[in-house]
């Protein structure tokens, strides 16, 4: 089992930025992909990145790319998502994932945090 909290979420005016945490605890953290989602009310869950073990390889969703950044540290057993220029819509709930590989499919993720709030007001 490994266990995900996510942390870092809240309100910011569109332009601002914002760091999330996930910090993970239980099996070995390096064995795993890491990845974020996200989502908004009455959406899908959707990919939003994913960092490879030991976090050589990153990827993101199109309307991300240039303005969020994910890197992990692997001696504090954390993955973070550097969230720049926000806009309202990446307004959502993010949740980090734990993974066999950094793939943009939800079902490819073993483990799951609780989320946390992202608001971005125009």
């Amino acid at each position: 089992q490994v266990q995900l909290v996510e942390s870092g979420g809240g309100l910011v005016q569109a332009g601002g930025s914002l760091r999330l945490s996930c910090a993970a605890s239980g099996r070995t953290f390096s064995i795993y992909a890491m990845g974020w989602f996200r989502q908004a009310p009455g959406k899908e869950r959707e990919f939003v990145a994913a960092v490879s073990w030991p976090g050589i390889r990153t990827y993101y969703r199109d309307s991300v790319k240039g303005r969020f950044t994910i890197s992990r540290d692997n001696a504090k057993n954390t993955v973070y998502l550097q969230m720049n220029s926000l806009k309202p819509e990446d307004t959502a709930v993010y949740y980090c994932a734990a993974g066999r590989q950094p793939t943009e499919v939800t079902q490819d993720y073993d483990y799951w945090g609780q989320g946390t709030q992202v608001t971005v007001s125009s």
